[in-house]
């Protein structure tokens, strides 16, 4: 490792290792906690396990939490399954003297707060491989051994490197918001490279399509073979305890290329930055109107009350969302253009999608171009359609002259929207989206109205600001 770097990873590895007393703190919790669960889940032939990067010792101190699967019987019900493990869920945090709500994922399970500590408490089935898991979740118990067996000691520091940097530049994390690398994934990736600086150096060089078979389930002959498989992945890191799934497949092609980028920058000039950024400010109203001044582009942000919804549905929906809204613009005879979109929202207050347009006013009038005049079916149904207005020939096609029903994108994206909720649910406006507009929303075009927004959510000024200031992915 070059002197540059250890420099910057020694004062890096100061400010991200725990403390002793968190180190204290927390293995005892855990130790508390996983007896209690034990104690519950005997009756029911179930037993806890400890899971999540405190097994490995490779947290991050400013997120104190671990997590405990109460394994029961591959016989066990589903809905027996997910009552008994709400139970022994529920009981085993009154006991420990916290508060706990109810969260979901492929079932429901118990999240708790004890001492400053998050836990989470979630059954799952005891199966005899990764390959028969009856959900996601049964899968865990088998990451947890793979990664205590294969990643060594020496090794923790260089994970928890790994995930201080990607946490930095908005890559950490396999959620539908993030679209980045689990803290799974970066152990795998820590155990194939040894260490962080040689991680970074794969990474430099990664293609999309890049495959990775710790486990060697698969011949490099065979790679295309995967490629086809796995299409659209831009990283292949094959689970090592179950060969038929891709533990990198959240990794957007976006963020695949921002990761080689960052990982390029880091290693021709270490900095310390590159762990600790600068908070993202709000765009201010001179910046936003700079921006657009200088793009010729219009700003539209359909702004309304998130649904309560766990966070990956309600992005998914999002996302969905701002794509079925370009579809609604776009529609041949609207004539409308969208630039670029995107979605926010920060799960409590405010959802929005935001689009710059390309074309956002039009004309008055609208030409629509009608059959040859020789086609005399046609042409007199087309004369008929069109009775009330001006209608002549051009290039030997008749020709009519509509007034156009909507001007600006604002005024189609209202009339589409202003529906009752069957209709917004058949023009493909997900769900919970659509559930939510019934109940009011806003469209916003005006540059004071949108600084109103950032003024009340800063948070999202700073999404603005990004929104923006892409990154150029390429050097």
């Amino acid at each position: 490792m070059g002197k540059d770097y250890r420099k910057v990873l020694l004062n890096v590895l100061k400010r991200i290792k725990p403390t002793k007393e968190q180190e204290k703190k927390i293995k005892s919790l855990s130790k508390k906690a996983l007896t209690v669960v034990n104690k519950l889940a005997k009756k029911y032939k179930g037993k806890g396990m400890l899971a999540g990067s405190i097994t490995r010792d490779t947290w991050l101190p400013d997120k104190l939490e671990f997590d405990i699967f109460v394994l029961f019987p591959e016989s066990m019900k589903k809905e027996k399954l997910e009552k008994v493990g709400l139970e022994i869920g529920k009981s085993a945090i009154k006991k420990l003297r916290g508060s706990f709500s109810i969260e979901y994922a492929e079932h429901p399970y118990v999240s708790g707060v004890v001492e400053g500590v998050r836990i989470d408490i979630v059954p799952c089935f005891e199966v005899p491989s990764a390959e028969k898991i009856k959900s996601a979740v049964d899968r865990t118990p088998f990451h947890v051994r793979y990664i205590e067996k294969n990643l060594k000691k020496a090794q923790a520091d260089e994970v928890r490197l790994l995930k201080q940097f990607l946490k930095a530049h908005g890559l950490y994390g396999a959620d539908i918001k993030t679209e980045g690398i689990s803290g799974y994934v970066s152990e795998l990736l820590i155990i194939k490279y040894k260490n962080f600086i040689n991680c970074l150096k794969a990474i430099s060089k990664w293609k999309p399509g890049e495959v990775i078979d710790l486990a060697g389930f698969y011949k490099k002959s065979e790679y295309p073979k995967l490629r086809k498989e796995f299409r659209g992945n831009t990283l292949i890191l094959i689970d090592p305890v179950d060969r038929n799934r891709n533990a990198a497949a959240a990794l957007s092609a976006k963020n695949f290329f921002f990761l080689k980028k960052v990982a390029q920058k880091f290693l021709k000039e270490p900095r310390e930055e590159d762990f600790f950024p600068p908070k993202i400010q709000p765009i201010t109203e001179e910046e936003l109107r700079k921006f657009l001044n200088e793009r010729g582009t219009q700003l539209i942000i359909v702004k309304f009350i998130p649904p309560k919804v766990v966070p990956d549905i309600l992005w998914s929906q999002l996302r969905k969302f701002a794509e079925r809204l370009q579809s609604i613009l776009e529609e041949t005879k609207y004539e409308f253009k969208v630039f670029s979109k995107d979605s926010f929202t920060d799960e409590r207050f405010i959802a929005a999608v935001v689009l710059e347009m390309e074309v956002y006013r039009l004309p008055f009038v609208q030409k629509r171009i009608g059959p040859p005049i020789f086609d005399q079916d046609n042409s007199k149904k087309f004369l008929e359609k069109y009775s009330q207005d001006l209608t002549y020939i051009e290039d030997d096609r008749w020709v009519a002259e509509t007034k156009r029903e909507f001007i600006t994108a604002k005024s189609k994206i209202e009339d589409s929207l202003k529906k009752p909720l069957e209709i917004l649910l058949a023009k493909g406006i997900p769900s919970h989206v659509a559930e939510r507009l019934v109940h009011g929303f806003d469209v916003i075009d005006d540059i004071e109205g949108i600084m109103r927004i950032v003024e009340r959510n800063p948070e999202f000024g700073a999404f603005l600001r990004k929104f923006f200031q892409k990154e150029k992915l390429t050097d």
